[in-house]
């Protein structure tokens, strides 16, 4: 019997349902099952089917019409490599085809906030993207996307290589409409001189009409199939209840068409088809380059996409063939997104990781640029975490996959620096709302223009408004901000910093005071134990408090979860006979915990009751039923760069202060050695933000620290930077996560941000320069309309190649 192709059921129905899937035609068991696997093919997944590793579900009921090219998102097994999924809150990319402006995203924002269960959405106008975050009980991916689709967009998930794709046809219907407009530019221009130089006057009328007949019909295409991004861009927005640049550029287009047309056809008036073709082709002209700037400017995140590899070495472990009782390793070559977690691979020397894991055997040098972008290798061995896209430099590893798809670190990079490219600054929201009632007033000021120059020079009013209609379309105020904001990101990409909130590029430049947490940021925070010194506190034999392996298999049991460095320094003398219970964290003290009924406390000091004044190094102190029984001594060296980085802040007009929880001695010890004035040690996390909102009082504050222990100083801090670990990155809540080792990078972030801020301003300063300018000119009958149109698209042009200036910056 004959089975589903997409759910591998029996087919009962012959061959009643049918679904072409690569060229070849699949039976399939219900019509169910036919319109979900056609809705795969349609929305351009069937490599679905080629790298599945389990059959799909059966479909029992029909899909309605109206989702039948959306319900395919619907599905667990499409979702799982494109969506991130977090409880019953998902996360997707969206590609949306069609956007032009500002308000073209900002339309989409509000059209799919009204959809009940939408977390947040955040557009992007450059990149054409959209961040989606839904409730996925109250909503469907499929509903989102067709309601995107109902307001004149088309949407679908982003994948690299469908973006690609569309990229290139949108770039060659482009090419097509601006040839055509070029062509007909050309032609209509012949006849224009004819008619310019007052030719037929003294000659028969007749062929004065028949050339502007002739040019009438050669603008036609120009003006309905040409300019038709600028029709339908401004009718969507009409039709969102909002005014956006492109209704002025249509009104002049359609009204220079039809005023010449009505001419043409009565044979009294003038004809202004040259310039209608004219203005439409340097408007084109100027949205190609635009277009193919915005393609540079997000390119970079599509690298990121990239960098996973499409297929894994599977080790698997299998019977001999000729004895069943002995065993043999296998590697098989798999598509990566037929992975499991848990499975096992095997990464050769030079190759690309597939998927995130821990090393189960093997030490090599790991080349991590893509995350970090720090080009030495990293070495790592058993028990080390490894992430998808880094290189394998060295030997060969054994890796069990630990996360998939959506759940890798680079998944999570990729959507942390697409958050950050969607935020917009306050002077863009401003900028953002400004445009739309720039773009009615100026439809206002065009219209009290003829009706003045009705009065001045009846025969010249109609081409005086069309000039101020086209010549100051606010198109570059509108690229103004997130060009740039979307260069700076995918910089801040490739020094191995992710923006996680909005207002970081504002905040950068404002800051005054830079406090350092120490272990895990100025430190290196491989924290190990130099010495495990016993007390003369009950050390009895039987009680076997006071031996060094039993003082460290305590400490071992109540670090054990703990992701703090201090706790990875037990984690060598764990043992699974020492069990803790009841584990409690005091923050900023200590751990306690029961074993064998004990009360055991590791901590501080403070934490257990000790006056260690007097003591010297980093201590941590252990005691059994609040007798102390064990002092370790700690060491954690500084980062190689944190020198550089200190002298760097203090170079740019910074201050830099240490506020740590240990004791003063070893505070002072780093303090003095990166030459730092000011250290406040013994803090507890509420003494810290204490200092944080005292220091607020006279300056601007950034704080740097582990991102979980720290978390209220964190909140408190004007700007908050949190050393990445990779694993911890999603949990982290600061304004960056700094992903390398190297404390140097935020100083050349704070460089960038400021060349950031500074375009931005230059932007703007242009765009409003060039509208105050031009305006006067334009209603004073100075700019004819073709040369308004090149002078706004030349505008835009200087304003989206400023911003691009970003990706030149030498990091």
């Amino acid at each position: 019997m004959q089975t589903c192709f997409h759910c591998n059921e029996p087919v009962l129905t012959g061959r009643e349902f049918t679904t072409v899937i690569d060229n070849q035609e699949q039976l399939m068991c219900c019509p169910g099952c036919q319109a979900v696997s056609q809705a795969i093919i349609d929305s351009g997944l069937s490599s679905y089917y080629q790298f599945r590793s389990e059959p799909g579900s059966k479909q029992t009921a029909l899909v309605p019409s109206e989702l039948a090219q959306y319900s395919a998102y619907d599905l667990p097994e499409i979702q799982q490599d494109l969506v991130y999924s977090k409880e019953d809150e998902k996360t997707l990319s969206v590609s949306i085809e069609g956007i032009t402006c500002a308000a073209c995203a900002w339309l989409i924002e509000h059209k799919i906030k009204q959809l009940p269960g939408i977390v947040k959405i955040s557009v992007n106008s450059t990149t054409q993207r959209a961040l989606v975050s839904w409730n996925d009980s109250t909503v469907k991916l499929s509903e989102i996307l067709s309601a995107i689709s109902r307001i004149g967009y088309q949407a679908a998930p982003y994948q690299v290589d469908e973006q690609e794709k569309l990229s290139k046809q949108e770039s060659r219907n482009f090419l097509l409409r601006l040839g055509l407009a070029g062509f007909a530019t050309m032609q209509v221009m012949m006849f224009a001189l004819a008619l310019y130089s007052d030719y037929f006057i003294l000659q028969d009328t007749e062929m004065r009409d028949y050339f502007r007949w002739v040019s009438m019909t050669l603008a036609a295409p120009v003006v309905f199939y040409s300019a038709q991004p600028f029709y339908f861009s401004a009718v969507r927005s009409l039709l969102g209840g909002k005014v956006n640049m492109d209704l002025s550029v249509s009104l002049a287009i359609a009204g220079a068409y039809i005023a010449s047309c009505i001419a043409t056809i009565t044979g009294t008036g003038e004809v202004y088809f040259e310039s209608v073709t004219m203005f439409t082709f340097f408007l084109l002209l100027g949205r190609f380059f635009e277009q193919k700037a915005k393609q540079t400017a997000s390119v970079s995140s599509s690298n990121l996409h990239k960098l996973v590899p499409l297929t894994a070495n599977l080790k698997t472990i299998e019977p001999h063939c000729e004895n069943d009782s002995e065993t043999i390793e296998v590697i098989t070559e798999i598509p990566a997104k037929r992975l499991n977690i848990g499975d096992t691979i095997l990464i050769k020397p030079g190759e690309v990781v597939a998927a995130d894991g821990i090393i189960l055997q093997g030490k090599s040098g790991l080349n991590e640029s893509m995350l970090t972008g720090e080009q030495m290798p990293l070495i790592k061995s058993a028990q080390d975490m490894v992430y998808a896209g880094t290189i394998n430099v060295d030997q060969p590893l054994t890796v069990e996959v630990t996360a998939l798809g959506q759940d890798q670190l680079v998944a999570e990079i990729i959507r942390l620096q697409e958050v950050a490219s969607n935020t917009k600054p306050k002077i863009a929201l401003m900028v953002d709302k400004s445009a739309s009632y720039f773009s009615t007033a100026i439809i206002l000021i065009a219209a009290i223009t003829y009706f003045a120059w009705q009065f001045i020079s009846p025969e010249d009013a109609f081409w005086v408004m069309l000039s101020v209609l086209v010549a100051t379309c606010p198109c570059a105020l509108a690229l103004a901000t997130p060009t740039a904001i979307t260069c700076s990101t995918a910089i801040f990409t490739k020094l191995g910093i992710i923006v996680q909130k909005a207002g970081v590029f504002e905040k950068l430049p404002l800051l005054q005071h830079v406090v350092f947490d120490k272990t895990g940021t100025l430190t290196c925070g491989t924290v190990s134990i130099q010495k495990t010194i016993l007390t003369d506190a009950d050390t009895t034999e039987e009680s076997q408090q006071g031996s060094q392996q039993t003082v460290l298999n305590y400490a071992a049991a109540l670090e054990l979860g703990s992701i703090h460095p201090i706790a990875q320094a037990f984690s060598p003398f764990h043992s699974k006979y020492v069990v803790a219970t009841d584990i409690t964290h005091h923050v900023g003290l200590g751990i306690s915990g029961k074993i064998d009924n004990k009360e055991i406390k590791i901590g501080n000091a403070q934490f257990n009751g000790i006056d260690a004044s007097h003591c010297q190094g980093q201590l941590l102190w252990l005691s059994i039923d609040n007798i102390v029984a064990a002092c370790f001594v700690l060491q954690d060296s500084i980062r190689v760069d944190s020198e550089q980085a200190v002298s760097d802040l203090q170079q740019s007009g910074l201050q830099v202060s240490i506020a740590s929880g240990d004791c003063a001695k070893h505070v002072n010890e780093i303090a003095e050695q990166l030459n730092i004035k000011h250290s406040y040690s013994g803090l507890s996390p509420a003494d810290k933000l204490d200092l944080i909102n005292n220091l607020q009082t006279k300056q601007d504050v950034a704080m740097f620290g582990d991102g979980i222990n720290d978390a209220p100083v964190l909140a408190g801090a004007n700007l908050s930077v949190a050393m990445g670990s990779g694993s911890a990155i999603a949990k982290n809540s600061a304004d960056l996560i700094l992903l390398g080792d190297h404390l140097s990078k935020f100083n050349q972030a704070i460089k960038l941000a400021k060349l950031t801020n500074r375009i931005i301003k230059q932007n703007l300063i242009w765009a409003f320069a060039y509208n105050i300018i031009i305006l006067p000119l334009a209603v004073t009958g100075h700019v004819v309309p073709y040369i308004a149109a090149i002078g706004m698209s030349i505008s835009s042009i200087i304003v989206v190649s400023n911003s691009l200036r970003l990706l030149r910056v030498k990091i």
